[in-house]
């Protein structure tokens, strides 16, 4: 009797112990589950690919992957808050380009940056008021802002497809090409902007309004949160953090291709952010989010690359990836009802 008694409190303990450790597992977040392939596909390209683990690969990789992390802080900050900007690469391109030009014009590097600068608020700002003012879905404001930014941008801004920068702006070039203490610029510039996003979104009261806003819209407004203005204030940031990544751009291959609007990049933007564990209903996710997908992706895009798989391959595999992660996102977080009810973005 003694010896049953005694084992009774063994075997509760045993299935306590299965029970925290299967808790445990359903609960490891996405960030966590997407570092962890992250690192499983890195070692593994680094034992079946080619130059993968070579010093010039990697500082491509850390370049390419900066530019893309910086274009994702921005694009979490307006998902979160339940929005969506297809215009960051239009303004990548168009601003950026615009600057190169009237730096090149003689303008001087700070007035040239300025200009480029308070022309991609400008687009931001606007996307915001046609948003929360207008009324427009943010999909369709951005869509048709992109467009307009860059068709306006070739037309009466730039003089041809690539806008060069000028030869006597060390500066301009060494945000793209420079090192500081070993570490390359671009990434020391991806830390900081993910930084910046990671103070507003939890150390200030804009921030905790974005999330407000995007788990439950309605209650934010009675609650008193100036939703028109904190819409504004987050599509000016995507915008400002989208001229940024195209000056990164610019200092690191001396020029910008404003073609790069008809490419996949923000497709690729939405990917690492979808994938990183932002959800697409708002109110979910962090910077951290930012970092896990920008690392995945990235990784991928370069093993491709140096595996010299085809573009349409390339895109292929992208896509399976964005489905994979938004089934996950809707598994995870489910459209409740008050998100029904607002509809799409």
């Amino acid at each position: 009797m003694t010896e049953s008694i005694a084992m009774t409190p063994g075997k509760d303990d045993s299935s306590t112990d299965q029970s925290k450790a299967t808790y445990s597992i359903k609960n490891v977040s996405q960030e966590t589950l997407v570092l962890a392939t992250t690192i499983v596909i890195f070692v593994v390209c680094g034992i079946f690919i080619r130059g993968f683990f070579t010093l010039a690969n990697i500082s491509t990789l850390v370049r390419s992957v900066s530019v893309l992390g910086i274009l994702g802080v921005g694009m979490t900050v307006v998902v979160i808050g339940r929005g969506l900007d297809l215009s960051q690469v239009a303004v990548l391109a168009i601003c950026a380009a615009w600057s190169l030009k009237l730096i090149g014009l003689g303008f001087g590097l700070a007035a040239g940056l300025a200009l480029g600068l308070g022309f991609a608020i400008a687009i931001g700002v606007f996307n915001g008021f046609a948003i929360s003012i207008i009324g427009i879905p943010a999909l369709f404001t951005t869509l048709a802002s992109g467009t307009l930014v860059y068709g306006i941008g070739r037309w009466l801004m730039l003089n041809g497809i690539i806008t060069y920068a000028p030869d006597n702006q060390p500066l301009l070039l060494a945000i793209g090409q420079g090192e500081l203490f070993g570490v390359p610029i671009p990434l020391v510039i991806f830390g900081v902007v993910a930084l910046v996003g990671h103070f507003i979104l939890s150390r200030t009261t804009a921030g905790r309004f974005v999330y407000a806003f995007g788990d439950n819209a309605e209650a934010a407004r009675l609650t008193g949160v100036s939703v028109r203005v904190l819409t504004i204030g987050q599509y000016a940031f995507s915008s400002a953090v989208a001229f940024l990544a195209g000056m990164v751009t610019a200092g690191t291959v001396a020029s910008i291709n404003t073609n790069v609007f008809s490419s996949s990049l923000i497709f690729d933007v939405l990917l690492i952010v979808v994938l990183g564990g932002v959800s697409l209903s708002g109110g979910r996710g962090s910077i951290w989010s930012v970092l896990a997908g920008t690392a995945l992706i990235g990784t991928l895009l370069n093993a491709m690359i140096l595996l010299d798989v085809q573009g349409d391959v390339q895109n292929i595999v992208k896509s399976v990836v964005l489905l994979g992660a938004i089934t996950l996102d809707r598994k995870l977080h489910p459209r409740d009802e008050e998100t029904a009810r607002q509809g799409d973005l």
